[in-house]
């Protein structure tokens, strides 16, 4: 499947669930997290949740975060650069959603992309070797070149076959959490 179709065929089932069917859901992807061998890790950049695109739902996984004393980082995107800057969310830090309705912070302490650990991907389909397709502008692949880390894709959705039109550019994920499995894809 080509990216374009499989962003159009994904947005379109998201659209078709309900908010109920994406909580349970988001909670399942929360809950599986809890499987993986992460947890000895400090630095976790976290995406925060686009109420209006139907993502999953990273509220839950702020929490388990928050529960085991993680540094949580979060971007704020630069549309005019195709960049993100990553900052340390603190009680202090506070939240705005941008004109495309992304939360992001306002400012704070910024982190280095060497820090991060591990990063949560939102994406919209992904294929059985890791290979993800996002809202198409290339922040994420561009923003992951520069950190070493255990890249995790949140989707509500298992994998398709193949992603056919996969660029040398695009970075490939290491796993894939769905509400009923861990994807861990080979390197």
């Amino acid at each position: 499947m080509l990216k374009a179709a499989a962003r159009s065929h994904f947005k379109t089932l998201r659209n078709q669930s309900l908010p109920s069917e994406r909580e349970d859901w988001s909670i399942a992807i929360a809950n599986n997290l809890l499987k993986i061998d992460i947890w000895d890790s400090i630095y976790f950049h976290l995406f925060l949740t686009i109420d209006e695109q139907k993502e999953v739902d990273t509220e839950h996984i702020l929490n388990i975060l928050f529960a085991k004393n993680k540094e949580i980082i979060v971007s704020k995107s630069d549309f005019d650069k195709h960049s993100m800057q990553h900052f340390l969310l603190t009680e202090n830090t506070r939240i705005k959603k941008n004109k495309f309705n992304i939360p992001e912070p306002i400012d704070g302490i910024e982190v280095p992309t060497s820090k991060f650990d591990v990063v949560f991907i939102p994406l919209l389909a992904y294929d059985k070797l890791g290979n993800r397709v996002g809202y198409g502008k290339g922040f994420y692949d561009r923003f992951l070149k520069t950190t070493n880390c255990i890249k995790i894709g949140l989707s509500f959705f298992e994998p398709i076959d193949q992603i056919e039109d996969v660029l040398e550019s695009d970075i490939p994920l290491d796993y894939c959490i769905t509400p009923k499995n861990v994807h861990q894809f080979c390197k």
